[in-house]
C-alpha cells in the first residue's frame, strides 16, 4: 500500500466523523426549528459566536461519544514497525489501514489516542463542574443572604484556597505523597454529600406544605444520591453500578475542591445584589421560607451569570487537566489523555511534529468553543 496523500488524509477524517456530522445536523436543525421555545439556548442562534461555539463544543461532545467508531484502532495497541511514522502510513499487517495522523514514539495510531482523549476530558471536566457548582451554590447562598459571621466564615476559608497558587493546589492533591495521607478520600466524602444536600433542600423548600410529594422526591433524592455517594466517594456500591477509578477520583476531587471556592464568591456577589429587588421583597412579605426564596426566587434570576461561568469554568479545568495530564498526572500513564499526549510528541517536536499537534489543537478548539459559547451566551443574557 501507498503513503496517503494530504487530501486522501483529509477525506478519509472526513469519513471517520460521519457519525459527528449527523449529530451535528439534526441537534442543530431541531434546535433551530424550536429555538423560541428553547429559552436562552434558542436565543444563542442569534448571536454567530455563540453558534460558533456551539458547534465546536458539539463536535467534541459528539466526538466523545461516538469516539469507539470514529477510532480507526485501538489508542494503546502498539504496532511493529509503526513507530514515528508521518500521517498517511499504511499500517504494516493491516490490509486496508492507515495511520491517519501517524504514530507515535511507541507506535500508536496518533489519530485514535486524539478521539478517545476527548472522552477523559468530557468526562471528567463537566461533572467536575456540576459538583463545583452544587457546592458554591449550597454554601454561596446563605452566605450572601444572610450576611454577618456566617458570611465572614465561609468567604475567609474561600479566600484561604483562592490564596494558593492553582498549579501549586493541583500539584498536592495528586501526588501520591498525599493520596498515601488518605486526604482526597476525606474531601471526597465531604464534597461528594453536596449534590445531596442541595436537593433535598431544593425539593423541602418547595413542597414544605405538600408532605406526600416532599417524601417521595426526598426519598428519592436520598437513596439514589446515597447510593452513588458510597460508590463514587468511597467505592463501597453492593452492586457494582457507581465507580471512580482512585486516580480519577484524585483529579475529580481536585477540580471540585479548587473552583468550588470560586464559584462561591460569584453566588455570593449575585445573591447580596439579587435579595435587594422587589420580588423577593414581596416573597418575604407572603411569608416564604429563607431557603424558598434563596433557591426559588434569587437562584433562578442568576442563572445568566452562571451558565456563563459554567461554560468558562469547563474551559479552565480543560486547561488544567491538559496541564496535569502534560506533567504526568494524568489518570493513567498510558491513557489517551490530551495533556499526556502532547508532552509524550513534544519530546521529539523538533523531529516529528505530527504526534503533538492533534491533541493540542483538539485541545485548543474545545476551551476557544467553550469561550465563545459563554460569549454568546453572556451577550444574549443581557439582552434577555
Amino acid at each position: 500500500m501507498d503513503r496517503l496523500t494530504a487530501s486522501e488524509i483529509f477525506i478519509r477524517m472526513l469519513g471517520q466523523f460521519t457519525p459527528v456530522w449527523i449529530g451535528l445536523f439534526v441537534i442543530l436543525t431541531v434546535s433551530f426549528i424550536f429555538r423560541r421555545r428553547l429559552g436562552l439556548y434558542g436565543k444563542l442562534f442569534g448571536s454567530p459566536i455563540g453558534v460558533a461555539g456551539l458547534v465546536l463544543v458539539l463536535f467534541w461532545i459528539l466526538t466523545a461519544i461516538f469516539a469507539d467508531l470514529i477510532a480507526t484502532m485501538d489508542p494503546l495497541t502498539q504496532i511493529s514497525g509503526m513507530k514515528n511514522k508521518k500521517p498517511g502510513w499504511p499500517v504494516s499487517g493491516m490490509e486496508g489501514q492507515w495511520f491517519l495522523l501517524g504514530g507515535d514514539n511507541l507506535a500508536r495510531d496518533v489519530f485514535s489516542r486524539m478521539v478517545k482523549g476527548s472522552q477523559i476530558v468530557l468526562a471528567i471536566a463537566p461533572a467536575a463542574t456540576v459538583f463545583a457548582f452544587m457546592v458554591g451554590i449550597t454554601l454561596g447562598l446563605p452566605a450572601g443572604f444572610y450576611g454577618g459571621k456566617l458570611d465572614t466564615a465561609m468567604s475567609f476559608l474561600a479566600n484561604l484556597v483562592l490564596a494558593f497558587p492553582v498549579i501549586l493546589l493541583f500539584f498536592l492533591l495528586v501526588t501520591p505523597e498525599i493520596r498515601s495521607t488518605g486526604v482526597p478520600l476525606v474531601l471526597a466524602g465531604v464534597l461528594f454529600l453536596f449534590p445531596i444536600v442541595f436537593f433535598c433542600l431544593l425539593f423541602y423548600s418547595k413542597f414544605n406544605g405538600q408532605p406526600g410529594k416532599l417524601y417521595l422526591y426526598l426519598g428519592i433524592t436520598l437513596v439514589l444520591g446515597l447510593w452513588a455517594y458510597s460508590g463514587l466517594a468511597f467505592n463501597k456500591d453492593p452492586l457494582g453500578v457507581f465507580y471512580m477509578d482512585p486516580n480519577l477520583l484524585n483529579i475529580f476531587v481536585s477540580v471540585v475542591f479548587v473552583n468550588s471556592p470560586t464559584v462561591f464568591r460569584i453566588v455570593r456577589g449575585l445573591t447580596i445584589d439579587i435579595k435587594t429587588r422587589d420580588y423577593v421583597a414581596a416573597a418575604q412579605t407572603r411569608g416564604e421560607a429563607p431557603w424558598y426564596i434563596m433557591l426559588w426566587e434569587v437562584l433562578p434570576n442568576a442563572r445568566g451569570p452562571l451558565i456563563v461561568d459554567f461554560c468558562l469554568r469547563i474551559g479552565y479545568t480543560t486547561i488544567l487537566l491538559g496541564t496535569l495530564g502534560f506533567f504526568g498526572l494524568g489518570v493513567t500513564p498510558e491513557s489517551p489523555d490530551w495533556g499526556m499526549t502532547i508532552n509524550e510528541g513534544r519530546k521529539l517536536l523538533a523531529v516529528y511534529a505530527h504526534p503533538a499537534l492533534p491533541p493540542t489543537i483538539a485541545l485548543m478548539t474545545l476551551v476557544l468553543g467553550l469561550n465563545l459559547l459563554a460569549d454568546g451566551l453572556r451577550e444574549e443574557s443581557l439582552r434577555d
